[in-house]
């Protein structure tokens, strides 16, 4: 592609590496109409490379390059155009923030080196300018074709790749970049979501290996009033009272909270204990009308006698016995 000026003036060099600056030559800096001319170069050959890829709009451009770091290498043929060269294409790449999936499909998290527009005017393809351009870029870049990440290349360009890099064995990504095999060796990517060995991630970090043996303690508390979460249910078995010299004992299942004893938990036991153990009650514990005892199916609660109603029948009878002995004498 050719142009009414001297490209040899603006482009000292047969391939120029240019940036946000549009200045090919350190000469050039702080003048106006070298950067004009650079920046009508770069628009000449996005719109052409649009229209050869059927864009619907460039994706190079002087405006683009100035607002991204990116970086665009300009290949030019000085001896052509009666001696004020011509522009043979261009090669821009740029570093991606990317998340991309390797073999395996695991996440991967990157920023590698990607080719974003690659253009050689029609009338010159085929005479190795495509490959002199690649060549210099990773020279200059000092990276592998492998190692690079590639935006939405044509059917073209992924021929050259094969061809040249023997690149043919791509990665499938859910975005429109193409990485091939060899990206994925010897590089780190992020680290995947900490699994524990209970297969789960806590909201604040990794599940302790007690923290349900914690939980289970948590739902085992047994209540002062003779009451305990029955977190078995029907199923579970009846709770029975036992009492044995002034002590009762608590059946349970394995696992369960030590209960304590009858007399240091207030419990009364049924009429059918001995008087010895119900005198041994002191006044404050027998005011068990609010106690209840669990029956044997779920957790219904049925009341117990108070010694106080326990005793009202021999109360009674010894009354009894005393007026007829008094009367009979």
């Amino acid at each position: 592609m050719d142009f009414p000026f001297d490209l040899n003036s603006v482009f000292p060099e047969r391939i120029s590496v240019l940036d946000h600056n549009l200045c090919a030559a350190r000469k050039a800096h702080g003048r106006p109409e070298a950067q004009n001319q650079t920046a009508t170069v770069i628009d000449e050959l996005g719109k052409a490379s649009a229209k050869a890829q059927t864009l619907p709009a460039p994706i190079t451009s002087a405006a683009k390059l100035q607002a991204n770091k990116h970086y665009l290498y300009l290949l030019k043929d000085g001896e052509r155009n009666g001696g004020r060269g011509v522009a043979v294409g261009y090669l821009k790449v740029g570093y991606k923030k990317l998340f991309l999936l390797d073999q395996r499909g695991a996440h991967v998290e990157t920023e590698p080196l990607c080719v974003l527009d690659f253009y050689v005017t029609e009338s010159l393809q085929r005479h190795g300018y495509g490959l002199e351009l690649f060549h210099f870029m990773l020279e200059h870049k000092k990276v592998e074709p492998e190692q690079m990440a590639y935006d939405r290349p044509s059917s073209k360009f992924l021929a050259f790749l094969e061809k040249h890099f023997e690149l043919k064995h791509s990665v499938p990504q859910v975005n429109n970049f193409v990485v091939f095999e060899g990206f994925f060796r010897n590089r780190s990517g992020a680290p995947s979501s900490p699994v524990t060995d209970q297969g789960m991630y806590g909201f604040f970090g990794p599940v302790e290996k007690s923290a349900s043996k914690k939980a289970r303690g948590r739902d085992q508390t047994v209540f002062t009033n003779g009451e305990r979460g029955c977190e078995r249910g029907a199923e579970g078995p009846p709770m029975a009272l036992h009492p044995l010299h002034g002590r009762s004992s608590i059946s349970s299942s394995g696992g369960i909270l030590p209960v304590l004893s009858l007399p240091e938990r207030g419990l009364v036991p049924q009429p059918h204990s001995s008087s010895s153990t119900s005198h041994s009650s002191t006044p404050g514990r027998q005011l068990q009308d609010k106690t209840h005892q669990l029956s044997g199916f779920g957790c219904q609660k049925q009341p117990l006698q108070s010694p106080c109603e326990q005793q009202k029948p021999r109360a009674l009878n010894s009354r009894t016995a005393a007026r007829v002995e008094a009367s009979a004498q």
